[in-house]
């Protein structure tokens, strides 16, 4: 069975087959780095560490890029609160270094890139100047919009009919633009008291004194921000080229965040955007999506300490990826239940596999068979549409085919037991669990031990030996402790922190 994954552009799952057949361009919507991350930013991720997992499994070689949103009216809206820090930048620069550390946490595979909406600035304008040249936008006292009318297939994402669709941005904006639905590639000046009002904490700066830390650029149209859709469109594009195969993005983000996406993006390349369109269900709590505007989140952090990581995936894959899933305490109970029948299960059969009791004369045909169709079950769950409601329930095959094997009999099945532990740790991992403690990007190592290291890498720059310094800093990553180097010397943060 090859894999088969539902396209929300067709409505069809469909057999997929990505441009080249030996890699897939992946593009996850990153975050807009002004909360701390919570489960419902970390479903998403789960899932798409998922997809990025199976698909390595089935022999591809994927090239992965998520974003950072590190420009926005949300971000100012937090300068001077606390020590989050006294400009834009700083603020946005705080949550990107613990999103990457809460990626870590959970044991999810690094991406090949994570662009910022701050650095790729000159290829927004140039893709803004594209479109205005082929007559897709136009200027408008300093801002430049997209013109709907102008791209015949607008509304294929989100099914619906241009003349219904209501108007987009802010309501400053509708006497600047030419269509209600026309949307802004360009603003112009900075961000105003009256944009962040809804977003301010309590201990954040005067509002007006917060927006005079607002980045701007210069562009041909006069110094002003980019708009949030075409952020998504320059970073895959520079990163990925035109068309990518597999763009992954929650729900909520149908309309109009990817169908602008879409709009923007074929106008301007005349080429598809994305073959496929996943998108990944929203996060139940009481009725409600968590969110960070509604205040009803646990944060990432919170969640690991409280639960730790295995317990958080196995919770966070129970359901697959266009499944609503309730948060609850009964929900996170039945996942430590089943990760404690799965780990129970791998304990028993490694310690069976190594004690004296294991024969290699001894085959338990029933059990291996067990753990064959288990394996088979898996597959196909993964294969249908990154099922992995279904790929967890195979694993418990192979845990209650461990147990029975282990009750029944005094001789064990050597062969069988090994292939038992191996086809948990194989198939475990594609759901990113970890029987054997280590987790991808985690580190076990002291400050003290960090410390030391960062010692030896300052005196390597100080001697002149750059590419070993660089040599250290990456190691270090490579174990998750993320390094920043400051005037005040380099600090870092450890994956649990």
């Amino acid at each position: 069975m090859t894999l088969r994954v539902t396209n929300t552009l067709t409505g069809e799952t469909e057999p997929f087959e990505p441009q080249d057949p030996d890699n897939v361009l992946l593009y996850y919507c990153g975050l807009t780095v002004s909360d701390p991350p919570h489960l419902g930013h970390a479903r998403s991720w789960v899932h798409v560490d998922v997809m990025h997992r199976w698909l390595e499994f089935l022999g591809y070689d994927v090239r992965h890029v998520e974003n950072f949103t590190d420009i926005n009216e949300k971000i100012v809206a937090r300068v001077g609160e606390g020590d989050l820090g006294e400009d834009e930048s700083e603020v946005a620069q705080r949550y990107v270094e613990r999103t990457l550390a809460d990626m870590r946490s959970l044991n999810l595979l690094r991406a090949e890139v994570y662009p910022r909406v701050s650095e790729h600035v000159p290829e927004i304008i140039d893709l803004v100047e594209t479109l205005v040249q082929k007559g897709y936008a136009y200027e408008s006292n300093g801002s430049v919009y997209f013109d709907v009318t102008q791209f015949d297939e607008y509304g294929k994402l989100s099914n619906q009919d241009l003349e219904e669709i209501e108007s987009q941005g802010d309501p400053d904006e509708r006497s600047e633009k030419r269509h209600p639905a026309d949307f802004a590639l360009w603003k112009a000046g900075g961000v105003g008291p009256g944009e962040i009002a809804e977003h301010r904490h309590e201990g954040a700066a005067d509002p007006e004194d917060a927006c005079e830390t607002a980045r701007t650029w210069d562009s041909p149209w006069g110094e002003g921000r980019p708009g949030w859709h075409i952020e998504c469109s320059a970073m895959s594009m520079t990163h990925l080229g035109e068309t990518l195969d597999l763009h992954v993005g929650g729900r909520d983000l149908v309309f109009p965040h990817h169908e602008n996406e879409i709009a923007q993006s074929e106008a301007a390349t005349d080429d598809r955007f994305a073959k496929y369109w996943l998108h990944c269900e929203l996060f139940q709590m009481d009725d409600e999506k968590m969110s960070s505007s509604l205040g009803n989140f646990v944060t990432v952090d919170e969640a690991v300490d409280r639960w730790g990581t295995n317990v958080l995936r196995t919770f966070l894959t129970a359901g697959s990826y266009n499944s609503k899933q309730l948060y609850s305490d009964e929900t996170i109970a039945e996942a430590e239940e089943r990760w404690e029948r799965l780990e129970r299960a791998y304990e028993a059969a490694v310690e069976a596999v190594d004690s004296a009791d294991a024969r290699t004369k001894v085959a338990d045909d029933g059990f291996r068979g067990a753990i064959e169709n288990a394996r088979e079950a898996f597959v196909d769950a993964m294969n249908d549409d990154f099922n992995t409601r279904e790929a967890q329930s195979a694993l418990l095959e192979v845990a209650s085919a461990i147990n029975g094997h282990l009750a029944d009999r005094d001789e064990y099945d050597y062969r069988g037991l090994r292939e038992a532990v191996e086809t948990l740790e194989e198939l475990g991992d594609v759901l990113g669990l970890s029987f054997t403690g280590d987790t991808t990007g985690s580190a076990d190592l002291s400050g003290d031990v960090v410390d030391l290291v960062l010692d030896v890498r300052e005196q390597e720059r100080a001697d002149g030996n750059y590419e070993r310094a660089d040599e250290l800093r990456d190691e270090l990553e490579a174990l998750g402790i993320e390094v920043q180097d400051t005037d005040e010397g380099p600090t870092y943060r450890l994956p649990s922190e």
